[in-house]
């Protein structure tokens, strides 16, 4: 459960915000603005922004502010819009801190089977949000979450993000979300990270962001019950995954078609 509402059932849950923490200005801005899309909408909204992105494609890339600003940063908009968040968490350390302000702990994809960071997630009793690696296949996962159900929490979620295609490029199976809810578990589909085009800048990665309403209806037409997206007041000017976010001024028109499927669908 988070605040009033259970992912997976009969409310459209999104997961949204800014890849980083890049100010408390701009955090600030997409949590009002989206707390207000969504309930306006009568959706459920848990906002997302990483205090650290630690598998950037050059050192010299942006990561955000560090673990201690950064749950500051996440504690001050959970306080002021009264919304869950979540937030990823790289280093067993990270968990119990992190769980402090967190409602959901999400496993990048790049390490989601780093067996101790399952682990520590796990042992927080918080929700673990485990994002499936672009290299493993869905049916992979279960082994995955098996370790988290094993260190005593069953609070699962599972996030499909695009598999490996080819070279700075990915694919989105739809296939997939139904192989994973079958084996019990609510799936989220991150519409923005399955449009990134992996180190396809060279030193960054790209995207093409245009693609990422397609791909969002399609799993919710394919059974998704929770969605992913980062959000950004002026996506080509964010200091990270720029290429991939969703403006923010175009997140009501997107999020009023996504649960007008949902609801038929459902």
């Amino acid at each position: 459960m988070l605040n009033n509402f259970e992912i997976g059932k009969d409310k459209l849950t999104i997961f949204a915000g800014p890849c980083a923490i890049e100010s408390k200005d701009v955090v600030f801005k997409v949590a009002e603005k989206l707390k207000k899309v969504c309930a306006e909408l009568d959706i459920n909204y848990v906002f997302k922004a990483s205090y650290d992105k630690a598998n950037r494609s050059s050192i010299k890339s942006f990561r955000g502010p560090g673990l201690d600003e950064g749950l500051k940063v996440l504690a001050a908009v959970k306080k002021e819009f009264n919304l869950p968040i979540v937030t990823d968490i790289h280093k067993e350390e990270e968990a119990k801190p992190a769980a402090e302000v967190a409602d959901v702990l999400q496993i990048p994809a790049f390490l989601c089977r780093q067996t101790d960071l399952l682990v520590a997630a796990a042992k927080t009793g918080k929700i673990v949000n485990i994002k499936k690696g672009q290299f493993l296949s869905p049916s992979q996962m279960k082994s995955i979450a098996q370790k988290v159900i094993d260190s005593g929490n069953d609070k699962i979620l599972i996030t499909e993000r695009g598999t490996t295609f080819g070279y700075n490029n990915l694919v989105s199976d739809m296939r997939s979300i139904k192989i994973i809810q079958d084996m019990g578990y609510p799936v989220v589909f991150d519409a923005t990270h399955s449009v990134q085009l992996p180190g396809g800048a060279g030193d960054s990665s790209g995207g093409e962001r245009q693609f990422a309403p397609l791909l969002a209806k399609s799993a919710i037409a394919a059974g998704a019950k929770c969605l992913f997206f980062e959000i950004h007041p002026e996506p080509d000017k964010a200091l990270c995954d720029g290429a991939n976010m969703i403006p923010l001024d175009e997140a009501y028109d997107l999020f009023e078609l996504l649960n007008k499927i949902f609801k038929v669908v459902n």
